[in-house]
């Protein structure tokens, strides 16, 4: 008997209603967000996204890593439903609420933190960078932030300049926020190596601005939009070595790393170092609207009365969402599948990587996986337009990739922890047949 198929391509991609969308949309939305795919969703289960036409695809893509718990987990679901019908809003700085509490106490016992730790919460992953930031310098008295090369960190002011790439996100965004200084990050596949990464961190101290003048370096433990790179142990202690020694608050930024992704609860856990302080969102409340930061109380605790707030900071039924998510977290073993997921696409991948020559690296931590095509594999030259047809093959087989990279030539996996063992082999296959389409 013939195994029971998920994907199901009714019309031809995209399809006639999401056809007529797009002409609606093209008279209606602001031409700047019109960079998606071309279908349009009706409904997301699981791992899986229907389209207005009926197609049913198989998402790799997880609203760009909010779905670790999977599409409309009918636990969150329903949490979302409860603590809608008892309060929307009241704005916790007026009148508070027990979720919140409840959260950030459940947030800090997880966090890889050992000392007494706070929480704060906010909407979007840029909002929790940035006080994060403002957090750090209340709590130095400096001005100056470290960031990375290939960093992404959001697309408000001061987050937009800690972003490495450049386009699209900063181009003629300037002046950018002051006080922002830029790192290289170590790269297994086209260097620099974490020593020499480090090398040049304290380089920058001499030559640019001296230590006592950061406040904070903020890093991620494996890049995101940067192309899933993951940071060398090596790196990471460097890092928490210079800040001891220099007075300097380190952040995680775990917004894409965390919850589960890497095959830990937070990427940090890889490393067995201690952050001062880490920011999340994504997959906290599984698409809802939400963001925290984390970290050591003297300095969450440091700043003054109203330094950081928000009219809709930790949003209560955003938070019922986060809870319930905790709770599918525990109850499904979702870093523990993660781990299961991630063992399964790597071992395809290597073996596209024997196949295809123009697969130059395959790397990341635990589900957070990426291929990197070139054009010639001893040059290392990028291939973006690769990347690009491969993706759009794929949805034309009925699977939803994403890209990125400085060079736009990484391809990414974010699907959702919770995707069936069948499902997953049926992507996979998927991505098989598009990158065989394209490479030949």
């Amino acid at each position: 008997m013939a195994a029971t198929r998920t994907i199901e391509l009714k019309t031809e991609i995209p399809g006639p209603r999401s056809r007529a969308l797009a002409e609606r949309e093209s008279h209606a939305v602001a031409r700047p967000l019109l960079v998606h795919l071309p279908i349009f969703a009706a409904r997301a289960a699981n791992a899986t996204i229907t389209d207005v036409d009926g197609n049913v695809f198989v998402d790799f893509a997880g609203g760009v890593g909010v779905a670790n718990a999977g599409h409309a987990h009918p636990d969150v679901v329903d949490a979302v439903a409860e603590q809608a019908a008892r309060f929307l809003h009241t704005d916790y700085t007026v009148v508070p609420y027990e979720t919140y509490i409840e959260l950030a106490e459940r947030l800090c016992a997880l966090a890889p933190i050992d000392a007494e730790t706070r929480a704060a919460f906010f909407n979007a992953g840029t909002e929790a960078v940035e006080n994060a930031v403002k957090l750090a310098r209340l709590h130095t008295g400096r001005p100056g932030v470290v960031a990375f090369e290939g960093a992404f960190h959001g697309r408000t002011l001061l987050s937009m300049t800690m972003t490495s790439k450049f386009h699209p996100y900063k181009t003629g965004m300037g002046p950018y926020a002051p006080e922002v200084h830029r790192a290289p990050f170590p790269n297994a596949y086209r260097g620099p190596s974490a020593g020499e990464a480090l090398a040049r961190l304290e380089r920058m101290f001499e030559a640019d601005v001296p230590a006592e003048r950061i406040a904070t370096i903020v890093f991620e433990p494996q890049l995101g939009e940067g192309g899933f790179v993951p940071a060398p142990a090596e790196f990471v202690e460097g890092l928490r070595a210079i800040c001891d020694a220099h007075g300097i608050v380190l952040v995680a930024d775990e917004v894409q790393t965390g919850f589960g992704r890497t095959g830990r609860m937070f990427a940090m856990e890889h490393f067995d170092v201690e952050p001062d302080l880490i920011t999340v969102a994504k997959s906290i409340a599984a698409g809802l609207p939400l963001s925290g930061v984390i970290g050591r109380a003297e300095i969450m605790d440091g700043a003054h009365a109203g330094a950081i707030g928000g009219t809709y900071i930790g949003n209560p039924v955003a938070q019922a969402a986060a809870l319930a998510v905790l709770d599918v977290f525990a109850e499904e073993d979702l870093v523990g599948r993660a781990n299961v997921v991630g063992e399964r696409i790597r071992e395809r991948m290597l073996a596209w990587q024997e196949r295809w020559a123009e697969i130059g690296d395959v790397r990341g931590l635990g589900a957070m996986l990426a291929i990197e095509l070139v054009r010639d594999p001893e040059t290392k030259e990028p291939a973006p337009e690769l990347a690009a047809a491969t993706i759009d093959a794929a949805l034309k087989r009925g699977l939803i990739l994403l890209r990125s990279g400085l060079y736009g030539n990484c391809i990414r996996v974010l699907c959702p922890l919770t995707i069936e063992d069948a499902v997953l082999e049926e992507a996979l296959d998927a991505w098989e047949d598009a990158l065989a389409a394209v490479l030949g």
